[in-house]
């Protein structure tokens, strides 16, 4: 493995620690209710108009949208709805004889409620608003707080506003940043509280979240986007190069790679990045000639097996493959967030419409996780029934066990049952050595 282009920095390079702030605003607004979240809105947004979207307002949202938009929300959450569908089917309720007479089983139950981010700063993540709210009522989730940052004297964008409202959001508050997080958190404006929040946000409200959890539980811990590419000598460079570039433009933090088994297309690509960065618009470029210079690197391995092991090592949020043979890395890829395979397909595409979420893990967080999915809206729960003869032996085990930890009540909730049920019959219920 050898580095053409080597970062400077990392994801986690230059992190502030917010922890203090944001800790003394959600202390604030739980503090203080509709009130401290109104001082907060009005602080960091300019906006003191009304919390909480009425009707009227969602309604008037689709006049200012233009059809063609329209339909083009309408053509994302179709496809969202319809891939977390199939997601929702896959997780079943089930039951199984365990033992003779000791019947155990798992039943799937959507949260009560559920609150989500849509960002609408730099840029309006329309498509937040999509990947979110959908996939959570797909999970049978009853009620879904959604919010994102208003204008002031206007609220929200009326394209977030109008896919919040088709997408099947309940309750929606011109709300941004911590204030935002906290109002669905702790059960604001007359809404239930949020047990799990959704959506990325900028460093303040990926704090909030991470303070809140445990309290609440929430999709992932989430840095700045990131994204790789790994390509042979099959590849486009054009393509290549604007798939990365594509993707630099997120922010002046967010890292992209490129692994290629082929020295000319990786030098190829590095000459063409710098150039298509320079078409891009003023604010669009500022961020991606940064996330280039610092954070983006070329690294060249010597084949495919060392380059699936450099791509597991980074486990990128996203990860592309333009090389021959796709159902070998399909096979052999184990770290990443979501799998873009073959020139056809793009990271735009997921981020945006084809189906599935773009709310992914970053810093590394795909060893261990996936992205946003009906099963995050859902509880796993167990549960178990028994028949009396059944106690003969669970019983048993039950008692030594739990006097070999030194846990004598539990044994004995073990003993009663024993003796009530079989009486008269003498069981070794000592602890086990």
């Amino acid at each position: 493995m050898d580095y053409l282009k080597k970062a400077s920095k990392t994801a986690a390079t230059g992190e502030r620690d917010v922890r203090d702030t944001v800790q003394s605003i959600l202390d604030e607004i739980e503090a203080g209710g509709d009130d401290a979240a109104r001082r907060y809105a009005a602080k960091f947004d300019g906006f003191e108009g009304e919390i909480v979207v009425s009707a009227e307002e969602r309604a008037a949202a689709s006049g200012k949208v233009s059809q063609k938009l329209k339909d083009d929300i309408l053509f994302a959450r179709d496809n969202v709805r319809r891939f977390a569908e199939q997601q929702r089917a896959s997780l079943r309720d089930t039951e199984y004889e365990v033992v003779e007479g000791l019947i155990a089983g798992q039943k799937q139950i959507p949260v009560s409620a559920a609150g989500c981010y849509a960002p609408g700063g730099r840029y309006s993540h329309v498509a937040s608003a999509i990947m979110t709210v959908t996939t959570a009522k797909v999970a049978g989730v009853p009620h879904v707080t959604a919010c994102s940052p208003p204008k002031p004297g206007e609220g929200m964008n009326p394209a977030i506003l109008y896919a919040l409202d088709v997408c099947g959001a309940d309750t929606i508050l011109n709300l941004g940043g911590v204030q935002g997080i906290a109002a669905m958190a702790f059960g604001l404006f007359g809404t239930p509280p949020a047990r799990v929040l959704a959506g990325p946000g900028n460093q303040f409200v990926a704090e909030a979240k991470r303070i809140l959890f445990g309290r609440v539980g929430i999709d992932m811990f989430a840095g700045p986007t990131e994204s790789m590419v790994i390509a042979d000598k099959t590849a486009d460079p054009v393509i290549v190069a604007w798939d990365l570039v594509g993707q630099a433009e997120h922010g002046y933090n967010s890292p992209v790679w490129l692994i290629s088994t082929d020295l000319e297309l990786a030098k190829e690509v590095e000459k063409l990045v710098p150039m298509f960065i320079q078409e891009l618009p003023e604010l669009n470029r500022e961020n991606a000639v940064r996330a280039w210079d610092e954070y983006g690197e070329i690294i060249v391995a010597k084949d495919r097996d060392e380059a699936a092991k450099i791509s597991d090592e980074y486990a990128s949020e996203h990860l592309q493959v333009q090389a021959d043979d796709l159902d070998w890395w399909l096979a052999n890829l184990q770290n990443y967030g979501s799998l873009f395979l073959g020139e056809e397909t793009t990271v735009a595409y997921g981020d945006k419409c084809s189906g599935t979420n773009h709310v992914l893990p970053t810093k590394g967080a795909a060893h261990y996780t996936g992205g946003l999915s009906v099963g995050k809206f859902i509880k796993t729960v167990t549960w178990q029934r028994s028949t009396r003869e059944a106690n003969r032996s669970i019983g048993q085990a039950c008692a030594r066990i739990s006097r070999l930890e030194g846990m004598e009540g539990h044994a004995r909730t073990a003993d009663v049952r024993l003796a009530k049920y079989f009486p008269g019959e003498n069981f070794d219920l000592s602890a086990a050595d």
